[in-house]
Parts: structure tokens; sequence; C-alpha cells
């Protein structure tokens, strides 16, 4: 009898030992991210917001995408033709290709996402004037007919910076650009769970087990896209600290941003590692409302211009040498179109003084100057602080007006006085990669009405945009680059406030092979140990 027993007794213990084993291996791999802003917006054509592009880069594909040298190659697209008179392209794309909803990719979806796009983007609207037809060939093909040739049409399909030209089904597609498309329905190597998400605090996407990855090894945004973890769960943590202590503890994956002040004690914990993955870096841009006082006076722009020593900035939101850089150059450092000021101060006695004067000349009789502050993200929060120092040692009326990043991002299309709900001075920022060219810079194109929230209007840095767009070797694109700089010193669309790179901080111990980008992070990749 006791013999029965205990072959019974081994016997349920294997079973129970197999039925844990079991257990444990259906579990999903899952990483847990603090990201650096929440996810309110879920359209990347629709807004800028950089938290809806890193949504859209799990869910959404593009025709083309740009690899780690900035080279446009293929993505949605199988294979294309362009005329001997470079005025016709046209495009096929991959076969088996389906929408998160089941239904399959079609060239029409294509070609009202390329149309939607191309209303809000900047280089859209200039593709958008150039272009004669968008026309379905077939089920799997279609064709843009130019009536002049453009050479950085690919580029503009391939780019990762918003707004971003992703694809979307045609029903979809077809919803006003001013309004937000309300499904997150792409065809990318996520999907997005509405069901779990919350505004403002989480959002959770679970792998699309119908992607079929690109045969090719991941380079930049380009390549295969090989989804790797089951479910990515995207948390809000507005405290830095209490985000630093889940990292440590192991109780999260990953830190999209982690505040500098944090990342000496994250370097040194061990399993944690603290390094840069977006090789391009980033531009600080402080946006001015050329449409209301006194921004609407080149003279005050100006001013505000000469107020902005990018170090104070720099060690004020990254702190850390190894990470930022000084760069007066509207194209960013590092880049082959890199420029140079002609605008310099002795010393920040001397730039105050120069912006006295210039606020005098534009006329300006001390009303609020009304500064957006999202409190919730730091890094802008923190430029929005030093702005607002800055002008009131030069006797500016500044009104810091602090909200949440959604609050600023809904506040931001308002075109009325700011005692009305408008604004005067927001904070953003926008890649490395993007700002490096005259054509996909979002601060610089100055197409008044249709132009990045702020509205520059400015006919001479249009007509040296158009000409750089004609110029076939980089010697003239350089030189209109440096024309295009010394404009801007003038009418001054946007300021720079500094060149850095941010650091992300994850469990390595848990984590690999996180890619490295021109621009941007991405959850394709990465493997859980």
């Amino acid at each position: 009898m006791q013999k029965r027993v205990r072959t019974f007794s081994l016997a349920l213990a294997a079973s129970l030992v197999l039925v844990a084993t079991a257990g444990a291996a259906e579990q999903p791999k899952t990483i847990k991210a603090v990201m650096s802003g929440a996810l309110n917006n879920l359209d990347p054509i629709q807004t800028t917001a950089d938290a809806t592009l890193v949504h859209g880069m799990l869910v959404y594909d593009t025709l083309f995408s740009w690899d780690e040298n900035l080279v446009a190659k293929p993505q949605m697209v199988d294979s294309y033709t362009v005329s001997d008179d470079k005025l016709t392209y046209t495009f096929t794309l991959r076969e088996g290709l389906k929408w998160h909803d089941g239904q399959p990719v079609k060239a029409e979806d294509c070609v009202a996402s390329l149309q939607r796009w191309s209303t809000r983007d900047t280089l859209g609207q200039r593709i958008a004037e150039l272009t004669s037809d968008v026309s379905v060939v077939d089920g799997r093909t279609f064709r843009i007919v130019l009536k002049a040739p453009f050479g950085y049409l690919l580029d503009a399909l391939a780019k990762t910076g918003s707004n971003w030209p992703i694809m979307m089904p045609k029903r979809l597609a077809q919803t006003s650009p001013s309004e937000q498309v309300r499904e997150a329905i792409g065809s990318g190597p996520f999907k997005f769970v509405r069901e779990e998400w919350v505004p403002g605090s989480k959002a959770v996407y679970v792998k699309n087990n119908d992607y079929v990855p690109r045969d090719e090894p991941a380079s930049g945004t380009a390549g295969g896209k090989v989804a790797k973890v089951d479910r990515v769960e995207w948390i809000v943590m507005p405290d830095q600290q209490t985000a630093q202590a889940a990292l440590m503890n192991g109780e999260i994956d990953l830190i999209e941003a982690p505040q500098a002040d944090f990342i000496p004690m994250l370097s040194g914990t061990q399993g944690v590692k603290v390094e840069t993955t977006a090789t391009f870096g980033i531009q600080g841009i402080l946006r001015m409302n050329h449409l209301q006082p006194p921004f609407d006076n080149a003279k005050a722009r100006q001013g505000l211009q000469a107020l902005v020593n990018q170090e104070t900035y720099l060690r004020a939101i990254v702190g850390n040498p190894e990470f930022y850089q000084v760069c007066n150059s509207i194209f960013v450092c590092g880049s082959p179109l890199e420029t140079q000021s002609k605008r310099t101060y002795a010393d920040d006695k001397a730039r105050v003084e120069a912006a006295k004067q210039l606020f005098k000349e534009a006329g300006y009789q001390g009303e609020p100057i009304v500064i957006l502050n999202p409190t919730d993200s730091a890094l802008s929060s923190s430029a929005a602080l030093v702005t607002a120092q800055l002008m009131r040692e030069a006797g500016l009326n500044v009104d810091v007006q602090s909200m949440d990043w959604a609050s600023v991002v809904a506040r931001r299309p308002n075109k009325g006085k700011p005692s009305e709900g408008g604004w005067n001075i927001f904070i953003s920022n926008q890649s490395g990669m993007t700002a490096s060219n005259p054509l996909t810079n979002l601060g610089l194109a100055a197409t008044c009405e249709k132009a990045w929230f702020g509205w520059p209007c400015d006919g001479k840095s249009e007509a040296l945009r158009d000409k750089f767009a004609s110029a076939e070797t980089l010697e003239e694109r350089r030189d209109i680059a440096q024309a295009l700089q010394d404009q801007a010193d003038e009418s001054v669309p946007y300021i720079s406030f500094g060149q850095w790179s941010q650091p992300i901080a994850y469990r390595s111990d848990r984590l690999s092979n996180i890619l490295k980008l021109p621009n941007s992070f991405v959850f394709w990749n990465i493997a859980v140990k």
C-alpha cells in the first residue's frame, strides 16, 4: 500500500511540475516601459506629438523607410519604377499585407493615406503642389505623376519624423486631416489594444501574428521589423523618482527618457544600462506665435533669440556635457548641411541689452507673454522655466501657464489671442534627422497658414527651399542651406535652444537587441531574456 501511495505521489508531483512548466512557457513575453509622455492622440497625421510618433512606430507601416545611412528603402512596397523623364513613379505593394482588422492592404488605401498626409505635412504639401495625378492601377499597384522632377520623393515617403507618412485603411484615411482618427488600425508589427487604453496613464500593444517582416536585417527603421515579444505595456509615471526606483527594483524594464539627475545612480545600478539609441540626437525648439503680438514682429523674435544662450538651457535640462552640445546651426551639427549663425554675443549681459533694444524696436508695451509649460515633461518644463527667467531678466512681462503636455497639444492649434485661449510660446523638439534638411525641418517651413503651429510666413525662405529641392550637388545644397540660415537669423521662424542625445535606461539583465536609430525609439527587435 505504501508503495502504491508513494508511486501515486511521485506521479502527481511530476504532473504538477509539467503543468507548472507549461504554464510558465505560456506566460507572454512582456516589456513594461515608462515612456516620456502620455498617449492621448492616436493619429500620427493629425498631431506631431512625440508620444503619437512612438505609438505609430508600433502600429503602422510606411511605403518606404530610411535605413541607418538615411537611404530610402522599400518597406510596404515590393517594387517600383521611375519613368525616364522622372515624372511617373509606379509602386507595387508586397503580397500578403493585412490591416489589423484582417482586411487586405490595397493600393486604394495607400492613395487615400498619401492624400491625407499631404495636407498636413509641409513636405507632403510641397509634393502635392508638384503632383498632377495619384491613382490606383490595380489592387496592389498605384502611381504618382509629377508636373516636374522632384528628387526627394522617395525620401519624403521614407521619413520617420512628424508628420509621419503612415498607411491606414481607406475608410480611416478619409477622415478630415483636421480631425483625429479614433481607431488605431495599421499593418505594423504590433496591434493597439484599445480596451486596455487609459489615456494619460497606460497603453497596451500585442504582437501582430499576421505581420510578415521583410526578409532583410533591421537597419534604421528599414528592413525586417521583427516583434520578439508578445506584449508591450506603455506606462506613465510623472514622478521620475518613482520610475527610477521601479527600474532599479526590476518592476519595470525601461525608462525612455530618464531625468538627468538620476542618470549617475541608474548607471551605477547592477543590471541597469544607460545608453543613447538615437544617433542623430534631438534639437530643442522655442516656437513663437507669429500671428499675435509681440512675436508678429520680427524684431521681437530676434530679441528672444538674443536671450537664448544654449549652454544655459542644456546645463539645466540635460546636465551632463557628455549628452549635449551647443550648436548654432538650424540643420544640426554633424550633418552634411551644418551651417553657422552670424549672430553672436560677447556675454549674457550683451544678450540682455540686445534683447531690450529689439523688443523696444518691436513696439513692445509690457503686455503679458504667455508661455505654455508642460509640467509632466521634465525636459520641456525646464526649458520653459529657463525661458521665463531669461525673459524676466530683460524686463519682459511673462505669464507661465502650467498644464500637462496633452493640454499643450490641444491648445497650440489655437490662433487666437493669448488672453482668449491662445499662446505666445511653446516648447518642443525635433529629431536631429528631421532638422538636418530644409525640406523636412519642422520649424523652418514658413508657409503661413499651412505651416506648423506658430504659422511663420516668409516668401524668401520658401523660395530658397524651392531652390534646394532642385539642387543637384552637395555643394549647391550647402550654399542654399547657409542662405536659409542667414534668412532664419532675420525672420526667426523658431529658435533652437541646443542639441542633445536623450539616453534610455533599461534592465540589461532582461532586455537585449535594442536598435540604434537616427531618431525615435522602437520596440521591434527587442528580445526579453
